[in-house]
């Protein structure tokens, strides 16, 4: 047989290669070699293979061809079955264009559903398997259980349950009280558009803003009784309105204008078009959505229990020998030769050192040192929390006598951090470790004081064992028997251990999140009783004081926890989050605390908490179990926990444990997992056509690059994968038919895609618009819109209504993602030199924003937009201010044709503003020009009032923040784990405390602000100088 010819990806994604000749081995032994299509599936190409092999020798030997499955060797050169027969040639992208028949072995049912759940997770199963670790398997078994009869549970629910679950309500968030400058909407008479599923027929009615869906469909049953002269025997109750287009439902006790939907509508002056659904529907929608694994689940018997300890175990708490490990050797370490190697070794609680930190000898540089040295603890083996973990830091130093030359500096300073490693002292059944361990380290990274260990990473190994530098260690055997933690039970009973710990008002209360001033006013109170302030989500509880028997102060007073935390919450600095929280006292506690989030709070700290996993010790922890659980009850949830773990499996620290959860997830709900699926060939797809743009655009001009764009899009292929799919940016939202026409490419480094959509059954909402970002890192834009959209949620429930625009966006891996486009809106830039004939003088005509919002609001219609404006560019001067956005200019402040302003682009926060020549190009708190209080003041230039009302909306919106301002503070402390450039050290979190004043009283916070609003009016000369520049170098470059 002539060699294969081997086949990269860029292979598979060029469009002139539309049949590839592929080698066929059968399990006969014949070979045989003919041209298939690249778009063809694998059923076809089997029916194709079927029908030639017919005229080779032995074909009588073989079966039936579903006996047999495909298999190739995959772009990782590992050797893949290919079960799911519905998959595309170019999308399978074998490395070499040879498929081999196999007998098919095992339940075809579950090895179908492995290569699915390998396929959307991004990590091959197999890889689980081979690592043969024995918390990794019964993690797997355990949540495989708990998912699998969620599943089972699921198919139990009624169908107004399951509709809850499917399609969970978007409700406005309710006002606690309403005040002035609130755009609540009255009651009032509302068209709405209805039909009934399977009839084209639709039926216009007025109803009031206040009823309730089950008046309006009674009212379409009487309707449709009336018109076709039937009897009136169908009742509302076995009904539910779904929004036409969408993935949206209407039902349930709440005011028509409470549902989103039906806001956007009255905002838009926009007719409400919905269908009415039978339950019968809905149920079927449910039984085809059945899970096959659920079925099986029913059959399965339980497992046994665990068995109990054997009682042949030492006690923790018996033994009084100093803890000590055995330094062994390392191996490829790489650091130059004229330096000495060192090993620093740590025992930490959380962030908290036990005892004094222990050095090895100096050992000459070389790929694999030896030390054979014992490293001794100041700390006894029954003083050690079940929590405890070693930390260890190989760093290289520079030879005592060089070294003496050249400083004054004390001896053995590290000159050269190499690389760090964790270990938990406890495996996750309680047992104290023993024997050798080789620890695969992690390279450094330099952090804002310079420690060398890192006891806040992870205690996984490196997976790259192949490269990366490692330890050999030996914990010593300590007892002729395995030592065990002592059991909760035992260590609540205080008075038989012999020992009592201090009384729950001694517990120490540290300052929030470091602050060395006092927090006053309702900042201090407000926040508090948030279940994101637990103090084991936010930072574990004090220092770590010992009692005889090993048993931290902080064990006891945990029972008083939960009594005081309504009252006065304890907060550290992160990153001590749940790590110095032990299993499964404080831990619990926090779960608990949690469970009292409603499903949409859950969702607004969802990313948060997906950050708080990577601090988790074991794979089995209390917070994994609740995420999936409230995942597996609420789709909407599921959606988005699945897109923030997948969107970080390139990063190896967490690649196991979010790849773990992602299958466990996919078991739980294996129709989901389709629909996933679904979004990630298009995401592929759209990856390759970016990459394929960005290659083109440097060789032709935009027209050509951008033609040659639409011709790949027209490809069967590509259009089936972009089409009919539900959006990752919001599941409730139907992707149906691309527009190959209307998208295009956008002019930035990286060539983001701007692709539309359309969809008839929408009507006039059809038309949607995602961009697609391939290089640039979206993380930070979505934790600020994640914020904006916080505020506006605050801020709605006192009654304060000021026309966000907090548009979707999410990253969908490594420095990929989606944005969502804010359509019939434009940039005030092109809005101002739309208007003016220069670059130059376009910045500083006042007249273009409000003549462009007249020539989009005639008549009567100005008054509502220029309020609109109003009310938004006050939300948006606070949340700039507050959240320390910076890079404000021209071409990232965009307005709505209905007035509202909003921002993009927040590449820099916290106060990282952008400097040049060493000069600060941020010079006033936010952006508030005179062209906006132009627009404010309806282009009166005495129009006083109208201004003062603006103010007063900017110190109200302040003012709520503040209230809520340790609530800003936890979140964006959590998310320093996501390693955000900007949000890594104290001194951003210590912007954030000094834009909401939260060391002041409210009086003296206000009066802080005022100065701040004065200064931005005051000084926007400089802004408009600034636009002015940016309005010129983006002429030239035209």
């Amino acid at each position: 047989m002539p060699p294969g010819v081997d086949c990269p990806m860029e292979f598979w994604t060029k469009e002139e290669n539309q049949s590839v000749a592929v080698d066929f081995l059968l399990p006969t032994g014949v070979y045989l070699n003919f041209p298939v299509s690249r778009n063809a599936n694998l059923s076809t190409i089997k029916q194709v293979l079927w029908h030639r092999a017919q005229y080779e020798p032995f074909f009588h030997m073989l079966s039936d061809p579903e006996a047999y499955v495909f298999t190739c060797v995959n772009q990782t050169a590992e050797q893949q079955e290919l079960e799911d027969e519905q998959r595309r040639l170019c999308d399978i992208q074998p490395f070499l264009p040879v498929l081999r028949l196999v007998a098919r072995e095992g339940d075809r049912v579950k090895k179908l559903i492995n290569s699915q759940i390998s396929l959307v997770i991004g990590k091959g199963l197999h890889e689980f398997d081979s690592l043969r670790d024995p918390e990794v398997n019964d993690f797997r078994t355990k949540m495989r259980q708990f998912c699998e009869e969620a599943a089972a549970h699921r198919q139990q629910l009624g169908w107004e349950a399951w509709l809850q679950y499917s399609f969970p309500l978007q409700l406005e968030p309710v006002a606690r009280g309403w005040g002035a400058g609130t755009l609540r909407v009255p009651n009032r008479v509302l068209l709405v558009n209805v039909k009934f599923e399977g009839s084209e027929e639709s039926f216009t009615f007025q109803v009031s803003t206040k009823d309730m869906p089950l008046a309006l469909m009674a009212c379409a049953l009487r309707k449709k009784a009336t018109v076709f002269r039937q009897q009136l025997v169908e009742r509302p109750e076995d009904y539910a309105l779904q929004v036409n287009g969408k993935y949206e439902y209407l039902y349930g006790s709440y005011p028509l204008c409470q549902f989103q939907y039906i806001c956007s509508c009255l905002h838009s002056g926009l007719t409400p078009h919905l269908t009415m659904v039978h339950s019968s529907s809905i149920l079927a929608m449910r039984d085809e959505q059945s899970n096959p694994a659920a079925q099986v689940q029913k059959l399965r018997t339980k497992p046994p229990p665990i068995p109990v300890k054997k009682p042949s175990s030492a006690s923790l708490w018996s033994l009084e020998q100093p803890f000590c490990i055995e330094l062994i050797q390392g191996s490829k370490v790489n650091a130059d030769e004229r330096m000495k190697l060192v090993v620093q070794a740590g025992l930490f609680h959380g962030n908290e050192m036990l005892c004094k930190m222990v050095s090895s000898s100096e050992v000459s540089v070389c790929s694999g040192p030896v030390w054979n040295q014992r490293l001794e603890f100041d700390i006894s083996i029954c003083d050690l929390p079940r929590m405890a973990r070693l930390c260890l830091a190989l760093y290289a130093v520079i030879e005592k006598a060089k070294k003496a030359r050249s400083t004054k500096k004390k001896s053995k300073k590290a000159d050269c951090p190499i690389a760090w490693a964790n270990l938990m002292l406890f495996d996750y059944k309680d047992q104290l470790k023993t024997g050798e361990h080789c620890l695969f380290m992690w390279p450094f990274v330099p952090d804002e004081k310079g420690e060398l260990l890192n006891p806040t990473g992870t205690v996984r190994s490196n997976p790259n064992t192949e490269s990366a530098a490692a330890l050999v260690i030996c914990l010593p055997e300590v007892a002729p028997h395995p030592v065990y933690y002592p059991a909760l039970d035992k260590v609540s009973l205080g008075q038989d251990l012999g020992w009592v710990g201090p009384p729950y008002q001694d517990l120490p209360c540290p300052e929030p999140m470091g602050s060395k001033g006092n927090f006053q006013g309702p900042a201090s109170e407000q926040g508090l009783c948030h279940p994101m302030s637990c103090p084991a989500l936010v930072g574990g509880v004090g220092g770590v004081t010992m009692h005889s028997g090993g048993v931290p102060d902080f064990l006891e007073s945990s029972l008083a926890l939960e009594q005081r935390f309504s009252t006065r919450a304890i907060l550290t600095t992160p990153p001590g989050c749940w790590t110095s929280a032990p299993r499964p006292h404080v831990g619990s506690f926090a779960i608990k605390s949690l469970r009292k989030l409603t499903d949409d709070e859950l969702f607004q700290y969802l990313l948060q908490l997906v950050q708080v996993l990577k601090y988790e010790s074991y794979l089995d922890c209390e917070l994994t179990k609740f995420l999936l659980d409230r995942a597996l009850a609420n789709r909407k949830i599921g959606h988005f926990l699945f897109w923030h773990l997948r969107s970080e499996m390139h990063v190896p620290a967490v690649a196991l444990r979010f790849g773990l959860i992602m299958e466990a997830y996919c078991r739980g709900s294996t129709h989901h997992m389709k629909v996933l699926m679904k979004q990630g060939e298009a995401l592929s797809k759209l990856k390759a056509l970016n990459d394929f743009v960005q290659l083109s655009s440097q060789k032709t001009t935009k027209p050509q690059a951008k033609e040659m764009m639409h011709m790949c899009m027209r490809q069967e292929t590509y259009l089936e994968a972009l089409s009919h799919l539900q959006s990752p940016l919001d599941p409730s939202t139907l992707l149906a038919d691309v527009c190959v026409e209307q998208c295009t490419f956008m002019d930035s480094k990286m060539k983001p895609l701007w692709i539309m959509y359309s969809n008839e059954e929408a009507g006039s909402e059809g038309s949607v618009g995602i961009i697609f970002k391939n290089g640039d890192d979206l993380r930070q834009d979505m934790l600020t819109l994640q914020m904006i959209q916080l505020m506006d949620v605050l801020w709605k429930q006192e009654g304060l209504d000021l026309r966000m625009t907090p548009y979707g966006c999410l990253s969908t891996g490594d420095r990929t993602g989606l944005i969502e486009v804010v359509l019939h809106s434009d940039t005030i830039a092109n809005i101002q030199l739309n208007k003016s004939n220069m670059a130059a003088t376009a910045a500083f005509n006042k007249d273009a924003l409000l003549n462009w919002l007249k020539s989009k609001n005639p008549g009567e219609a100005l008054d509502r937009a220029i309020e609109e404006f109003t009310l938004s560019c006050a939300g948006y001067c606070v949340a700039t201010y507050v959240l320390g956005i910076g890079d404000r200019h021209s071409d990232n402040i965009m307005i709505r044709e209905s007035g509202q302003l909003f921002h993009i682009d927040f590449g820099h926060f916290l106060g990282n503003f952008k400097t040049k020549f060493g000069i600060n190009r941020e010079r006033v708190p936010f952006i508030l020009t005179y062209d906006f209080v132009h627009v404010i003041q309806q282009g009166k230039t005495n129009n006083s009032e109208k201004f003062e009302r603006f103010r007063g909306y900017c110190e109200r919106a302040y003012t709520i923040l503040r209230r809520h301002g340790l609530l800003f503070l936890h979140l964006f402390a959590l998310m320093r784990a996501a390693g955000l450039p900007e949000l890594s050290c104290s001194k951003d979190i210590q912007y954030l405390k000094d834009s909401l004043a939260l060391g002041k009283t409210e009086e003296e916070a206000l009066k802080h602000f005022r100065v701040k609003f004065n200064e931005a009016l005051r000084e926007s000369w400089k802004t408009k100088v600034n636009w002015l520049a940016h309005n010129v170098s983006k002429d030239n470059r035209q």
